[in-house]
């Protein structure tokens, strides 16, 4: 087994279960022209987030980490007519081009995107009390996910799915003497959830057309 195997089985479930569209392409067109970093999704992923959130009846669902709106359309797309998708993002530019895409795709009335700090605007919907929410992605910066989480269980309710993104890290999360503030932040994101026993929770490992990596994935069971 090897990337081209893997990125050929991708390739074969997402043209047979998760096929994209006009708006779905363009996203990725328009993020790559303006260069962003290739850090969104994928197509099956991102099904997976649409289907989590309609499993879950999400009608209020929190991302944090936008990048160009890809992820967030595939969770928009999951909503009632009266639902919303909260997503933060730290970079302006990022933002910008979310916007656009977010539009293009018809989805501007169901989506807020905040620019700035997540942790800045995290307290700040905990303050506006604008939770709870449903589900809660986290994909943004991994050194600042036990932060994020901690946010996330005050935008929580009993029965909240908090999903944490790019877990595994090409198996670095085993090291716990790793220099790398991304696997050290990731591996206090698992123990944190681990230790809560307000919790229920597990990790799956994937392969895919972007390596090899993994998600967390938690329901919040008592506040």
């Amino acid at each position: 087994m090897n990337q081209d195997t893997w990125t050929a089985v991708d390739n074969y479930f997402t043209n047979l279960l998760a096929p994209s569209d006009s708006a779905l392409d363009r996203t990725l067109q328009a993020s790559d022209v303006a260069g962003l970093p290739s850090h969104q999704v994928t197509a099956n992923q991102g099904k997976l987030l649409q289907i989590l959130a309609q499993m879950q009846g999400a009608r209020n669902i929190l991302e944090i980490g936008t990048l160009g709106g890809y992820s967030t359309i595939w969770l928009a797309r999951a909503l009632p007519p009266d639902g919303r998708v909260v997503t933060l993002e730290v970079n302006p530019q990022h933002g910008a081009i979310a916007t656009q895409n977010i539009a293009q795709a018809n989805l501007s009335d169901q989506v807020e995107i905040r620019i700035g700090s997540a942790t800045d605007s995290l307290a700040a919907l905990v303050a506006e009390q604008a939770g709870p929410f449903d589900l809660i992605f986290i994909d943004a910066d991994k050194p600042n996910n036990p932060v994020y989480f901690d946010w996330s269980l005050k935008l929580s309710r009993p029965g909240t799915v908090i999903v944490g993104d790019n877990v595994v890290r090409d198996g670095a999360v085993v090291d716990s003497n790793s220099a790398d503030p991304k696997v050290q932040g990731v591996r206090r994101f698992c123990e944190l959830i681990a230790a809560d026993s307000r919790l229920s929770a597990t990790a799956i490992q994937t392969v895919g057309s972007k390596g090899y990596d993994g998600f967390a994935i938690a329901r919040v069971n008592a506040l």
